[in-house]
């Protein structure tokens, strides 16, 4: 978990410059898309799970653990990130 927060931390300023939203790139990347921010994020979640998927049916190939924990690390921050986007749009509902 602490290397996936770092990773978020990290990148913070890669994917969002100035804007004090953390999920302005979803927000973008839907309407770029005419979408919903969850679907875009989706769209995005999915290369990240076919590299795994891909990794893990691989037989002629010895993945290092730090490629294992970027794989990881990433699929599971987008998990976060889409748990933020779906609490940011029920904000009146109660979980």
């Amino acid at each position: 978990m602490r290397l996936c927060a770092d990773t978020l931390q990290k990148k913070t300023k890669e994917y969002t410059g100035d804007d004090t939203d953390r999920l302005g790139a979803f927000k973008a990347a839907a309407a770029l898309q005419h979408t919903t921010p969850e679907r875009a994020l989706a769209g995005m979640l999915a290369k990240h799970i076919v590299s795994l998927y891909d990794m893990c049916f691989d037989n002629d190939t010895d993945y290092g653990i730090s490629t294992w924990d970027e794989k990881i690390t990433d699929s599971l921050n987008y998990l976060f990130l889409l748990k933020a986007i779906v609490k940011e749009g029920h904000t009146d509902q109660t979980d």
